[in-house]
């Protein structure tokens, strides 16, 4: 038997790299799956069942929300998440409030849809995938940090309301990681220079960050709530 046999888990962003990880490895503990992720996209992991939204499309997050609340899944995993790299006085408004949308406004909502369920059992896990770049910052991500900070201080408010009813929120801060879209994006001169940075040597491996989120969402996990924890190799205490 798997330690979430029996639970039902949510993980949007689900096709590919950190979330497809996680949805695997919440698979491998014996839970029931629904991934999400855009139409068009490879589906999530075998075994799952399959949701698309556009997290663009204000209408289909919203018909989201509702089938998760008719769900009543006993774990939300809030993954999906863009960026886009600008220097401050170049952001242009419409691509913020795009950033913001998907990255925390999302998470709001579906958390607002699955909350009521998880209380009326009393036990519910919610972990929202944060970034290192919502503990610290650098120049050109003031749209990103801004809604990574954001999503910090939602589950930190949501977790002094909700842990009391037996729900844990909490977000994981994942650094540099090794994915096929950081490899195709930086190419291996670029990962170089990043992983100089980074304490432990190396990328984080996605498997490493999914067994983490499922210790965090699973029966092991009973006072950690409201907390943003990196698992970084070190980056961002250096």
């Amino acid at each position: 038997m798997g330690s979430l046999d029996g639970r039902l888990a949510v993980v949007t962003g689900a096709t590919r790299g950190i979330g497809l990880a996680i949805a695997e490895r919440l698979l491998s503990d014996g839970a029931k799956v629904v991934a999400t992720g855009r139409a068009g996209e490879a589906r999530g992991p075998a075994g799952s069942r399959y949701m698309a939204a556009d997290f663009d499309d204000a209408d289909a997050v919203e018909s989201l929300a509702r089938s998760l609340a008719d769900l009543g899944p006993d774990i939300l995993i809030n993954n999906a998440g863009i960026n886009k790299v600008s220097p401050f006085a170049a952001i242009d408004l419409a691509d913020f409030d795009r950033i913001h949308r998907i990255n925390l406004a999302v998470p709001f909502r579906l958390c607002q849809a699955v909350l009521p369920g998880m209380r009326s059992k009393g036990w519910g896990r919610i972990v929202s995938i944060s970034s290192v770049w919502g503990k610290v910052s650098r120049a050109g991500r003031a749209s990103y940090s801004a809604s990574k900070f954001g999503l910090d201080g939602m589950t930190t408010a949501l977790a002094a309301e909700a842990a009391g009813d037996g729900v844990l929120v909490n977000c994981v801060a994942p650094g540099f990681t090794d994915t096929e879209l950081t490899r195709r994006v930086l190419g291996e001169a670029g990962i170089a220079a990043l992983v100089a940075q980074v304490p432990a040597g190396r990328l984080a491996r996605p498997e490493e960050i999914a067994s983490f989120v499922a210790w965090l969402a699973g029966p092991e996990n009973t006072y950690i709530s409201g907390q943003n924890i990196a698992i970084d190799g070190g980056f961002t205490r250096v």
